[in-house]
C-alpha cells in the first residue's frame, strides 16, 4: 500500500545526501509531496514536485506506478537514484520512457562575482524593460504556456512572495525572457529560465539570470541551477556556476489512462 507520507523525515535517510533542491522542498513540506511504502518504516519513497519525480530506496513497482490525483499528468521527468530504478522505469514504461541526460551544477554559495553579475545586468538591450516579478506579471505568466513554469508551482502570489523570486524582461509590456523560481526551499530557490523563441540570441537570459542571482544574494538565498541541456550549462558557467556531473533521467509520457506496454528485455534484466 502506497501512502502520502505525513512525517517526511522518515524518508530522509532513503534520499540521503542527494543534492537536489526539489527533494529538499518536499522533505521540508514547503512544496511537493513524498509518497512511500510505509508511514513508519519506509523502504521506498518518491518525491513529487511539478514535472519531477525522484525515486529513492528499494525499487518498488507499485510506488513507481502510483499516480496521486493531485500529481496526475501526462508528462513526468523521473530521476532514478540507481540503476535498479532505471531498469524498473524501462520495464514499466517501455518506449514511453525517453532516457536523457541532465547536468548538475556545483552548489557553491561563494562562487558568484557580484561585480560581473552587475555588469551583465547593465547589458540589457535598448527597447526592453527589466523588472522583478510582481503580482501583475505573476498572473500574466500563469496565462502564457511558454513561461508558465516560472510560477506554475505557486498557487497564488502570496506563496510566491514567501518562497519565490523572479526577474523578468518585458517588451511592450509582455514577458519575453525571465529567470524565476521553479520551486523554493529553506534558504533558496531552484531556477527556471527561458526566453521566448523570437527574442533569443540577444543575451536576455544572461541579463535576467544575473539579476535574479544578485537578488537572491541580497536575501541570503542560494540560487540553485540544474541544467536540462548543454546550452543551459554554458549559460550557468557564464554566471559563475561550475559543472558538477551529468545524470540520467527519463522523460515519461503516459497513455490516456495507464502506461505503455512493458519492455520485455528490461523485464528479464529485472528478474520478473
Amino acid at each position: 500500500m502506497i501512502v502520502h507520507l505525513k512525517d517526511t523525515e522518515k524518508a530522509a535517510p532513503l534520499f540521503g545526501a542527494w543534492p537536489e533542491t526539489l527533494i529538499w522542498s518536499c522533505l521540508q513540506k514547503i512544496m511537493g509531496d513524498i509518497y512511500a511504502d510505509s508511514q513508519e518504516t519506509p523502504t521506498s519513497a518518491k518525491a513529487l514536485l511539478g514535472d519531477f519525480c525522484f525515486l529513492a530506496g528499494a525499487p518498488d513497482e507499485e510506488l513507481l506506478l502510483h499516480e496521486p490525483r493531485r500529481h496526475r499528468q501526462d508528462f513526468t521527468i523521473m530521476v532514478p537514484q540507481n540503476k535498479e530504478w532505471e531498469v524498473l522505469i524501462q520495464w514499466c514504461y517501455g518506449k514511453r520512457a525517453k532516457k536523457v541526460s541532465r547536468y548538475a551544477m556545483k552548489k557553491e554559495p561563494d562562487c558568484f562575482h557580484q561585480g560581473r553579475l552587475r555588469e551583465a545586468v547593465s547589458r540589457l538591450p535598448d527597447g526592453y524593460a527589466l523588472r522583478m516579478m510582481d503580482e501583475a506579471v505573476f498572473l500574466r505568466c500563469k496565462e502564457i504556456p511558454w513561461c508558465r513554469d516560472w510560477v506554475s508551482q505557486y498557487p497564488d502570489y502570496a506563496l510566491y512572495q514567501k518562497h519565490g523570486l523572479g526577474a523578468v524582461i518585458l517588451k511592450e509590456g509582455e514577458p519575453v525572457s525571465g529567470a524565476s523560481s521553479y520551486a523554493g526551499y529553506q534558504g533558496g530557490i531552484e531556477i527556471e529560465i527561458d526566453t521566448r523563441e523570437d527574442h533569443r540570441r540577444k543575451g536576455l537570459a544572461r541579463v535576467c539570470g544575473a539579476k535574479l542571482i544578485l537578488e537572491c544574494l541580497k536575501r541570503g538565498w542560494y540560487p540553485s541551477w540544474d541544467a536540462h541541456n548543454k546550452w543551459s550549462v554554458a549559460l550557468a558557467q557564464q554566471l559563475g556556476y561550475h559543472f558538477d556531473y551529468a545524470y540520467t533521467a527519463y522523460e515519461v509520457t503516459r497513455t490516456e489512462r495507464g502506461i505503455a506496454g512493458k519492455d520485455e528485455t528490461a523485464c528479464i534484466m529485472y528478474g520478473i
